[in-house]
């Protein structure tokens, strides 16, 4: 069954071996994560490289997508590994401690004693642990323990509101940027961006490491809330990091933040991912509980692009069932999804050429109830604009390009087809896409569907043609010659 809402799978332990990713892949998964937070250079490329192979043999087309790791805001460690905080009591995060005991710790981030002042909240381990500011002496940030807890070593810190200093990209980021290229990922994932200038950096250092992927801007700092409009202009997509924004603005904002994002993005022309916590039951069981479906479902029916498994897929017992899972979720929910095509063309304005026939080709779609919309493009851009809004038709992208291929398989709506050649006869170009679509089972003879294309044949971003046919009536056209498809970013 033909599923809208893409699947993104963190791979890790339990999902390195060939026969886990091959039951994964089958299973739904549209995009693997790989998290540069553990592992080294070598596994990654290794796993991509696994990943890689096993969807060639399944004939399936999977992005990768590279998440960096970020700034390190952690405390420091504790000489037996951890302590119990009380109600109450006095603690301090010392820049200089080495080890850490019942009185003090020492921190991963010495910037943290010029970014608080007397009053504010610092909340540990994903808020488990809350400690609120009283003073700020040289290298110490003494503090009062508000909810205590058990207390490990190296666990996150957060202030609520925002406000620390710490740079999105590190050093350690700069060089898993060169791995990521390096292996040629589709997705670049950057962690903690506050505004459109971290984004534009990470761009050029991907640039200029020879890389085309797209940016993803990961949403979990106050800042980032407060100016998505400039985040959204600087990247390709969004994923609403739940985890730490929910410790930053708190847990009850998230919901609001997540639809608003996800609205935004696709307002935008930009990818939504929603992420953390989906289906975390998972982890240990083998079903999900309902409050996890509603989750996904709600997602699913805000429009996101895709939903993101972490630690489920990673580490958990049963990642091949939590696709699985997943994937049920998402068909369910899609057959309730409103419709509101007519309202949502009104205020918008085209000003290029090709997306004007993207959007004339989503409405005609739409209201003459055809079979699907095949896209034929280069770079995809003609299937992402389609796939902003909902027409209620499948949209099928053909390409010659294996790139775009890897990047259209985090679109919402869209799945893909191989075009062999590049074309000089739109005839035989126009023939041979509905013989595709007829040999993949997508459309029957004599089904009505819209095609868009570009003339001259071959130019990226240069769709200008929308064409309404009954499949089988052109099909008398020669096929086209093979030709080695062009190389594009």
């Amino acid at each position: 069954m033909f599923r809208k809402t893409k699947i993104v799978a963190t791979l890790g332990p339990s999902s390195t071996s060939p026969e886990a990713l091959e039951g994964m892949l089958k299973a739904g998964v549209n995009v693997v994560r790989i998290n540069f937070s553990h592992g080294t250079a070598e596994e990654h490329t290794q796993r991509v490289r696994l990943v890689r192979e096993i969807a060639a043999r399944l004939g399936c087309d999977v992005g990768v997508m590279a998440d960096l790791q970020g700034p390190k805001i952690r405390i420091g460690t504790f000489v037996e590994g951890k302590v119990h905080l009380n109600n109450g009591e006095r603690f301090i995060l010392d820049a200089h401690a080495t080890s850490g005991d019942l009185n003090r710790v020492g921190l991963d981030y010495k910037e943290l004693v010029n970014d608080v002042t007397e009053g504010d909240t610092l909340l540990l381990d994903d808020g488990r642990i809350e400690l609120r500011v009283e003073d700020v002496r040289n290298s110490e940030v003494h503090c009062t323990v508000v909810h205590g807890g058990v207390l490990s070593n190296k666990k996150g810190i957060n202030k609520l509101g925002g406000g620390l200093t710490a740079p999105a990209l590190t050093a350690k980021d700069m060089e898993d940027i060169k791995t990521a290229v390096a292996f040629e990922a589709d997705f670049i994932a950057v962690s903690f961006p506050k505004n459109g200038a971290d984004m534009y950096m990470a761009r050029e250092l991907m640039r200029a490491a020879g890389g085309h992927a797209q940016m993803i801007a990961k949403v979990e700092r106050t800042e980032a809330v407060r100016d998505l409009e400039d985040l959204l202009q600087a990247c390709d997509g969004v994923m609403v990091a739940r985890g730490d924004l929910a410790v930053e603005i708190g847990d009850a904002a998230v919901p609001a933040v997540q639809k608003k994002l996800i609205r935004m993005a696709r307002e935008h022309n930009k990818l939504s991912i929603t992420a953390t916590q989906m289906m975390e039951s998972m982890i240990s069981s083998p079903v999900p509980t309902r409050a996890e479906v509603s989750d996904v479902a709600n997602a699913v029916l805000d429009g996101t692009d895709a939903v993101m498994l972490s630690a489920e897929t990673a580490s958990g017992q049963f990642p091949i069932e939590t696709v699985t899972a997943m994937a049920r979720i998402c068909v369910e929910a899609e057959k309730s999804a409103h419709i509101t095509l007519d309202t949502d063309f009104l205020n918008r304005t085209f000003t290029r050429i090709d997306q004007s026939i993207a959007m004339a080709a989503l409405f005609t779609a739409h209201h003459l109830k055809v079979k699907a919309i095949a896209a034929l493009t280069e770079s995809g851009s003609t299937a992402l604009w389609m796939s902003r809004l909902n027409a209620g038709v499948p949209i099928i992208a053909l390409t010659p390009q294996e790139s775009t291929r890897r990047r259209l398989a985090l679109y919402r709506d869209v799945s893909t087809l191989l075009l062999e050649a590049n074309y000089v006869d739109r005839d035989a170009l126009l023939a041979d896409a509905e013989r595709k679509l007829l040999e993949a089972g997508l459309v029957e003879v004599g089904d009505a569907i819209v095609i868009t294309n570009g003339e001259p044949l071959g130019k990226p971003g240069g769709t200008n043609t929308m064409k309404i046919v009954r499949v089988g009536h052109g099909l008398d056209a020669p096929a086209a010659p093979k030709r080695k498809p062009r190389k594009t970013a």
